[in-house]
């Protein structure tokens, strides 16, 4: 009975370390793949899953290329930001300036394919992060491309209402539009 329970006990230990062994090719497996990022990806949501790594990664992601000009890239792009705002709970991170980038930075990629889409973003950006100003801008921003002046100043005097931080980026965005200006902050100004 003692050596039954020995070659159990044996082969229990050896099941469980090819497991382990199988689990760590795995993992390696999807860290090393480099095409879609889907090992970053996979790390950044199983650990941390934070908006600042989020937007590293994401950052690191749009520096291979320029998504006006490569469809493809604006495509990947669009799909990892739309992960990472479905990755991230808003109720956690409306206060973080990084979520706020993130929510920002696929509406203005959204709005390179569908304008419709990328101003439901501004809005979800501007009701979950509207404590900055950079929010409003660039919904503002957005919808003066539109050429939706009026929405525009519109968007600008709520984010003043409603105490946007830092007030001198709303300020500076209002008297650009009252100068006709097409791109507020302007780049001097950036």
């Amino acid at each position: 009975i003692t050596s039954i329970m020995n070659r159990v006990r044996n082969l229990k230990n050896k099941y469980r370390n090819e497991e382990n062994i199988t689990d760590e090719f795995n993992y390696t497996k999807i860290s090393a793949d480099t095409t879609d990022n889907s090992g970053t990806v996979n790390q950044i949501m199983m650990t941390t899953n934070n908006p600042e790594d989020w937007l590293c990664f994401l950052l690191k992601l749009e520096k291979k290329g320029v998504p006006q000009m490569d469809v493809s890239l604006l495509n990947r792009l669009i799909g990892r930001y739309s992960q990472a705002v479905t990755a991230l709970p808003a109720e956690k991170y409306s206060q973080d300036e990084s979520y706020a980038r993130i929510l920002v930075r696929f509406a203005e990629l959204k709005a390179l394919q569908d304008p419709e889409e990328a101003r439901d973003q501004f809005h979800l950006a501007r009701l979950n992060c509207k404590k900055f100003a950079f929010v409003h801008v660039a919904f503002a921003q957005f919808e003066l491309s539109q050429e939706n002046e009026k929405k525009c100043k519109q968007i600008l005097q709520k984010a003043v209402e409603c105490a946007a931080v830092p007030l001198e980026l709303l300020e500076t965005a209002l008297q650009n539009l009252h100068l006709k200006k097409k791109q507020f902050p302007s780049d001097e100004e950036k």
